[in-house]
């Protein structure tokens, strides 16, 4: 028999297979996780210099039962105690995703355990309501990862206004792009993150982007392109490059226009709560950065632990508590929806 949405100690198996992680987790109200199991696929992805879907979608195959399984062992828990299945339904690789959504599915229809599908975006960012469990909103989030560079104020649990995107690539993809240009191979944040610490960040004046007309936008495109002329440049002129410095000039550049955006973007809508979330929340310099400017400014600054920065299913099931407290359901025919955008209903 369904809870009803008053009830306590609601229990979540949460799947995510978006991208090259296969999760499961099961997560009791929303900040109680008691098992979280990530396989991550980086060591074959490396091998190619970035995330290939077809093999991406072929390990979650083989990765998927065992990892639902370890989660509900890990948790002590079986199905029949689950209240709700939770998947991440979008965005993200359509092959990828497809396979957590047709395994949540068939469990689904095989126990008839409501279905809740996930938006990734929501789950990033609901990742803070495990690390901080007083975190109510409203709030201002800054989610960057991989595939997103969102400012989002965060209304209402499920509720939220996208204040700013970025126009072009994300910052995760930006600092791909860029440690594979200057050798440092992928995945090009934890090694940026690694390398710049014995950089100068002031060494190479890259530019910040601005975008006209839309003051919390993000532009990386032209800051890669600079860094790749930078190097060409030196290439032509026989300069040798400092590896240590380019990184560190770049990632203050990406740095600086992720703060100043945010520290506006909270001013200017009020807030006195500010959090990030993603997978280059974890960058060290970028954390530094904010603690102190939200320091400055007496702004209680929320980040999830770097295990929650990355793709994960915690994350889905705190997310999917607050959905399933909505009444929010979804039926067999729930598919895939790789650009689905935050707030949107599928």
């Amino acid at each position: 028999m369904e809870k009803t949405c008053g009830e306590e100690n609601i229990t979540i198996l949460a799947i995510e297979s978006s991208c090259d992680e296969t999760a499961a987790a099961v997560v009791r109200n929303g900040r109680e996780v008691l098992s979280n199991i990530i396989s991550s696929q980086i060591d074959l992805h490396t091998l190619y210099g970035g995330v290939v879907p077809e093999i991406a979608s072929r390990k979650h195959i083989e990765r998927i039962d065992q990892v639902i399984g370890e989660a509900l062992r890990t948790a002590g828990m079986e199905l029949g105690d689950m209240d709700a299945i939770a998947v991440t339904y979008g965005p993200g690789l359509v092959g990828a995703l497809l396979v957590g959504v047709s395994a949540a599915k068939a469990i689904s229809f095989a126990t008839g355990i409501p279905l809740i599908g996930v938006h990734h975006i929501e789950g990033h960012i609901s990742a803070n309501y495990i690390e901080s469990k007083e975190l109510e909103p409203p709030f201002v989030c800054l989610v960057v990862s991989g595939g997103h560079s969102h400012l989002v104020k965060v209304m209402d649990y499920g509720r939220y206004e996208i204040l700013g995107r970025t126009r072009d690539d994300a910052a995760g993809e930006a600092f791909d792009k860029v440690a594979r240009a200057i050798g440092l191979g992928y995945p090009g944040g934890p090694k940026i993150d690694k390398v710049s610490g014995e950089g100068d960040p002031d060494a190479v004046k890259f530019p910040r982007a601005k975008v006209a007309g839309a003051v919390y936008d993000f532009s990386f495109s032209g800051l890669k392109s600079a860094v790749l002329n930078y190097i060409n440049s030196c290439e032509m002129k026989g300069i040798a490059i400092c590896q240590a410095d380019i990184a560190a000039s770049f990632q203050k550049a990406v740095v600086d226009v992720l703060v100043e955006h945010s520290m506006q973007a909270v001013q200017e809508c009020g807030m006195k709560k500010f959090a990030i979330a993603g997978g280059v929340a974890s960058n060290s310099a970028l954390r530094q950065a904010l603690t102190e400017e939200c320091e400055k400014r007496g702004i209680a600054f929320y980040r999830p632990s770097p295990v929650l920065c990355t793709d994960n299913a915690a994350m889905i099931g705190a997310a999917a508590y607050y959905e399933y407290r909505n009444g929010v359901r979804h039926g067999y025919d729930l598919n895939a929806v790789p650009n689905l955008k935050l707030g949107e209903r599928v």
